[in-house]
């Protein structure tokens, strides 16, 4: 596993950590970025994934939602002390530091909390959930996509949020 996969392993630990201590209605919107040489993950909660897909975004930019890229290497969120964190230290301060992303976000959703188990194994071999990218075909619906795979991982359990109606 190379750099930035292990950083990019360390995120989705952290969000493992925090539904062991009771946070799993936080969920991650996993994708890559445009020119295809980052991945990237959104951490936020249930309200803001969509029911149609339950690894995307309902609203990019709203409060409860956080993002990191492994572009920005070991500053995890843009936190600048973070670089010797492992998974348990970076779920502390990610509760001291964003409250606005886990209030709310306390409560079991064990459909969701065992999926992220069983993907989590998945990225600890190599293998990263990827829910959307601009350079692709649409994938199978039934499966995620992972990272440079093919994939035989569900799809996540639907989030709450509708999605936004297409403009005409």
């Amino acid at each position: 596993m190379d750099r930035l996969q292990r950083r990019a392993l360390l995120v989705l630990q952290m969000v493992h950590e925090l539904h062991k201590q009771g946070y799993q209605l936080l969920r991650i919107a996993p994708g890559m970025s445009a020119s295809g040489c980052h991945w990237r993950c959104a951490v936020t909660q249930r309200a803001n994934i969509r029911r149609d897909n339950g690894a995307m975004l309902a609203d990019y930019g709203a409060p409860a939602a956080v993002h990191y890229t492994t572009g920005q290497e070991d500053a995890y969120f843009g936190w600048t002390d973070a670089q010797e964190d492992d998974a348990p230290e970076l779920a502390r301060k990610f509760t001291e530091r964003l409250p606005e992303v886990v209030d709310g976000a306390f409560g079991d959703d064990w459909a969701y909390a065992g999926w992220y188990a069983r993907m989590l194994g998945y990225a600890e071999r190599g293998m990263f959930p990827v829910a959307y990218a601009d350079w692709w075909e649409p994938p199978n619906p039934r499966f995620l996509p992972l990272w440079g795979h093919e994939s035989d991982l569900p799809m996540p359990p639907p989030g709450d949020a509708e999605p936004e109606e297409e403009a005409l």
